[in-house]
Parts: structure tokens; C-alpha cells; sequence
């Protein structure tokens, strides 16, 4: 074995050779979701038949401009080109839909739970109040137990000037 290859390790890639190309996936998938928004306008459908039309009729009519014969394997090849394109291309806008969706249900759960632990929160705040304020002494409460009082006393004056009159010599 020569020094150089034994130095080497088979499992330790070696240095990249070549150009490294750093390309933002966010860019590109924004891209890709105006594509894929395009591709499922009607408008965009509305400008592919009308290429297609145009397409077909000069293959067949006017002899002069033919480049795609009555198969139409240009045009076949065209939309196959075409569709390998679109597919992953609706791919990759579907799934940065559903993460920005993920990330929206994980937003909309910490807001229920904080909502719902708000509302907990009040509801025990409203029961004490509830509590304190039936412990509080009403006005018809306090007149009645007032008048009570008073009739107490008038009764005890009562008895006590009854009193006082049959010990009275007079």
C-alpha cells in the first residue's frame, strides 16, 4: 500500500469537487406557490387551450409552418415536459401550506388553552365575589334585624316600667 492511500479512510467522503450552489428553499418555494396558484387559474387554462388551437391548427392547416405533424409528438412531449414540472412544483407548495397550517393549529391550541385558562380564572374570581358579596349585609337585612332590635328594647322598657310600677308604693 502506498503512504497516500493508507492515510485515507473509506467511510470519510472526500472534499467536494465542483461548484457548491446555495439556493434558499423559502425563494424557491415561493416560486413554486405562485406557479402552482397560476397553474389552477382559469385563466391559465383559458391561455393553454388556446395554444393548444392554435398549435393544432397550424400542423394541420397551414402546410407551409408545419413542424409537428398529425401525431403531435412536440406538443405530447410539450405537456409531459409540462406536467413533470407542475407536479412537484404543486407538491412543494402543498406541503409549505401544510406546515404554515401546522404551525397555525399549534398557534390556535395555545390560544384556546390560554383562553380557556382565563376563563377558569374568572369564573373562580366571579364564584368569591359571589361568596364575599352573600356575605355582605343587605339594607333590608340590616332594617330588619334593626326593627327586631327596637322592638326588643320597647318590649324591655316595656317590662321594666311594668316593673317598676308594681314595686311603686304609690
Amino acid at each position: 500500500m502506498s503512504s497516500e492511500t493508507s492515510g485515507r479512510r473509506l467511510d470519510t467522503p472526500t472534499s467536494r469537487r465542483g461548484p457548491i450552489f446555495h439556493v434558499d428553499a423559502d425563494i424557491i418555494g415561493v416560486y413554486a406557490e405562485r406557479i402552482a396558484r397560476f397553474l389552477g387559474t382559469g385563466q391559465y387554462l383559458a391561455y393553454q387551450t388556446v395554444f393548444v388551437i392554435v398549435w393544432i391548427f397550424i400542423n394541420l392547416v397551414a402546410v407551409s409552418l408545419r413542424f409537428d405533424p398529425y401525431p403531435f409528438i412536440l406538443l405530447n412531449l410539450a405537456f409531459s415536459t409540462q406536467a413533470a414540472y407542475a407536479a412537484p412544483l404543486i407538491l412543494l407548495a402543498q406541503n409549505r401550506q401544510e406546515n404554515r397550517d401546522k404551525i397555525a393549529l399549534e398557534e390556535d391550541r395555545t390560544r384556546a388553552a390560554q383562553t380557556k385558562s382565563d376563563t377558569e380564572f374568572l369564573a373562580r374570581e366571579l364564584a368569591a365575589v359571589r361568596l364575599a358579596v352573600g356575605d355582605t349585609v343587605t339594607r333590608d337585612y340590616l332594617r330588619k334585624e334593626l326593627d327586631d332590635l327596637l322592638d326588643d328594647l320597647v318590649e324591655r322598657l316595656a317590662n321594666r316600667s311594668a316593673g317598676d310600677q308594681s314595686t311603686d308604693p304609690e
